[in-house]
């Protein structure tokens, strides 16, 4: 049974607007401060922004492509109490439109000592089981303290000075193997990437792999740890359907990722939300590992307690193919919140 103390809005949520060109404009209605904003414009094939209150809000990396970190001051001037303010560059060209998918951490966060190596910087959002962080490799297998607390099932690495792959450890791959966010390649072995170790409660372990760990390069990790009625991190079996498998997340859905792991094909990454036209089956989709605008073919149904594939594309739905997700709730199926989980 989905029980959870909190409003999930108040911890992710997603924001639309549209790009004016004008310096300095606040974006209000998020909810909260974020603390990791991933922003992509709707309209064009253009990158994918990630920009995090660690590394300071001039600095960002792409998801779609190994680039090393960029600084510029035009994407994202601050993060606000109820948004952020956008600068006039790349993330409000005038009449385009935007997404921004936003979690709440804990600011700057502080350094962690719980691992062999200490971090620069950990925020950490206990409650709701996302933390970033950020520390200087060593080229050496060791321990990374990522101060959730419980033992995370999805980080999200980056080497943010060098042009190297987007590395991704998932509790449904075995901790000998990684898949990147970049690429639409499958999960391969890499052993030397997480150091053949699962993460703990306290802890997460790399190895001697430049995408992880490149000795004297600064890296980041987006550290998610499962929240029940919150936050969904597992894996479903595709069967070529436009009636297609039912995935259980406890919760009505806000977002939802999903990427092929199976050898024998190449699959682009996947992401749908209740915002981007928001009623069923018109949940379109942007692709992680890629520039390409929104496409609007129909993908999921998002509904109280979890989501339902309704396309047979092998990008998320092949026969006896599997494919991992990360899933954030709207609404919990039961909660104390009074807030209701209602399909749409």
């Amino acid at each position: 049974m989905a029980y959870i103390s909190f409003q999930p809005k108040d911890h992710f949520n997603t924001k639309l607007y549209t790009g004016n060109a004008t310096d300095d404009t606040a974006i209000t209605g998020v909810g909260f401060q974020p603390d990791w904003l991933w922003g992509k414009n709707r309209t064009d094939a253009t990158n994918h922004y990630f920009i995090d209150a660690v590394r300071g809000v001039t600095k960002e990396i792409n998801s779609n492509n190994g680039d090393a970190e960029g600084t510029d001051a035009t994407l994202i001037k601050s993060f606000d109490s109820d948004g952020f303010t956008l600068g006039n560059g790349s993330l409000n060209q005038s009449s385009k439109d935007f997404v921004t998918w936003n979690w709440k951490a804990n600011g700057a966060g502080s350094a962690n000592t719980d691992g062999t190596i200490n971090t620069t910087y950990t925020s950490a959002n206990t409650t709701s089981g996302f933390s970033i962080c950020q520390w200087t490799g060593t080229g050496a297998n060791g321990t990374v303290g990522h101060g959730l607390g419980v033992a995370p099932k999805m980080i999200i690495f980056k080497n943010t000075n060098t042009a190297t792959d987007w590395d991704v450890y998932h509790g449904s791959l075995a901790n000998t193997e990684r898949i990147h966010l970049n690429t639409t390649g499958v999960k391969n072995t890499a052993a030397h990437a997480f150091n053949s170790t699962s993460p703990t409660t306290a802890v997460f372990s790399v190895g001697t792999a430049d995408n992880t760990n490149k000795s004297s390069s600064p890296m980041i990790a987006y550290c998610f740890a499962e929240k029940t009625g919150f936050s969904k991190f597992g894996s479903y079996e595709g069967n070529a359907s436009t009636n297609g498998p039912f995935v259980y997340t406890g919760f009505k859905p806000a977002f939802v990722m999903m990427k092929g792991i199976d050898s024998g094909g190449s699959d682009n990454w996947n992401t749908c939300d209740n915002k981007r036209v928001g009623y069923n089956a018109a949940n379109w989709r942007l692709y992680p590992n890629a520039v390409a605008g929104e496409n609007t073919t129909s993908l999921v149904d998002l509904l109280s307690n979890g989501f339902k594939l309704r396309v047979s594309s092998t990008d998320v739905n092949a026969s006896a193919k599997t494919y991992i997700f990360m899933a954030f709730a709207e609404a919990p199926l039961v909660g104390n919140n009074n807030v209701p989980a209602t399909a749409r």
